[in-house]
This record gives structure tokens, sequence and C-alpha cells, in this order.
């Protein structure tokens, strides 16, 4: 799981993806509101950690973006603004929680985790397509029923490809799911990964191909030997 950490404190920043990172979760930091919108707009997060004085504006203004754009990520509020109408105004806004400065770290993550047990009362759809079964969830890969195993990164991989399946999902954001928001990429590393994975899926008679897109990005399908025989 991912998650979205706007912080302009660079320090404390650190320390909360650190945490993070311990706790089982890749985190993307950001310093604005600018740059957590373009965030948005190329990774799907979990979890946002939202300050709200940031160089920009508050950032309880990310809030509504937020919903419009990933209506099932939690969003906490994490600001030294501590007044009552402070926090009301947050929790107004949309966000889910609201923890002010200084805070445990351990109990970030202990809140972190119980929102999204809370959200995950009901299950995502499984992404079913040629002979395979994405647990979008889970994160877990099944062909005809039974589990199949891949690395992290070609699990981050085929979900993101999985979530637009038959559609082109563009480098830029593949490389932003993989790697991180912002972090630059050597230019083979995600043209590798991806031809690791097709290998991977045609081993498991998968019955799906990933497709270039004329160097847009790549685009999951089902075989098309499966579907001419539709």
């Amino acid at each position: 799981m991912r998650i979205l950490l706007v912080e302009n404190h660079a320090a404390l920043a650190k320390e909360v993806a650190r945490k993070a990172h311990r706790a089982g979760f890749d985190v993307d930091c950001v310093d604005t509101i600018a740059r957590a919108a373009a965030a948005l707009d190329e990774c799907k997060y979990s979890v946002a950690l939202l300050d709200r004085r940031l160089p920009d504006g508050d950032g309880v203004s990310l809030v509504a973006h937020i919903r419009a754009r990933q209506p099932e990520t939690r969003i906490l509020m994490i600001t030294a603004l501590d007044a009552v109408d402070d926090k009301i105004a947050g929790l107004e806004s949309g966000a889910d929680d609201y923890l002010t400065k200084p805070f445990d770290l351990d109990e970030m993550i202990a809140r972190v985790r119980a929102h999204l047990r809370r959200h995950g009362s009901e299950s995502t759809p499984q992404v079913r397509i040629g002979a395979m079964s994405f647990d979008l969830d889970q994160r877990a890969l099944s062909v005809r029923g039974q589990l199949a195993f891949l690395s992290r990164r070609e699990l981050v991989l085929l979900e993101t490809l999985a979530r637009r399946v038959n559609r082109v999902v563009s480098r830029k954001t593949l490389n932003a799911q993989l790697y991180g928001h912002g972090l630059e990429v050597q230019e083979h590393a995600l043209t590798s990964l991806v031809s690791r994975l097709r290998v991977r899926l045609a081993e498991l008679n998968a019955g799906v191909e990933i497709r270039s897109a004329r160097a847009l990005g790549y685009i999951l399908k089902e075989t098309r030997s499966n579907e001419d025989e539709a």
C-alpha cells in the first residue's frame, strides 16, 4: 500500500516516511499542494497524510481534490493547528482523522491501519481477464484458481495495469507507481521489468499479454488467440 505524505518540514517528513516504510508502506513525500496534486494524478494512494500550513496554501484544500480523484483514499490531517475550530474545519472538509503535532509515530501508524481496516470491510472486486484473476486488495495473482508467485515489483506492475485493463497506462504513471513519484528512473528499468513479467505470464499460460502502445506506455489485454476463440 502506498501513502502520500504532504509535509514541508523536511525532518518530520523523513521521520514519518521512515516509520511508515518500516510498517510496510511505500511512501511518496511532497512539500506543496501543487506537487501533491501532480502525484495524485500519477499514483493511486491508500492513505494521504496532509499538513495544513504548506508554502502554497492550506492542506485542507487538497481534500476535495483527493475525494474527486481517489474517493477510496483515507485522509489524515497532521498539523500543529490544534484549536477545536481547526479540527472541526479539517474533519468537515472530508478528512477521516485529525492528528495534532507533536504526535507519536506509533499512534499515527495505528490510526492509519485502523482506518484501512474499517474501509476494507467491503472487498474490491477481482480483475478477471484471460485465465487470470487479480485480487487488488491482497495484491495476489491466481491463474485457473491456483495462486501464482511474482516478485514485489512484478506484482505492482501487474496491479497497475490490471486496474486499467484494456486501457493504455503511461510510462510516467507506471514509473511513479513502481519507483515513487518524482524520482529519476533509468529508461530501461521499466522496459526490463515489463519483459520479465511478459515471460512469467507466458510461463503461467495466464491468457493475457502486455502490449506496447507506441512508446506511450503499455496495455494489459487478453491474448489474441483467446479473443479470436471468443
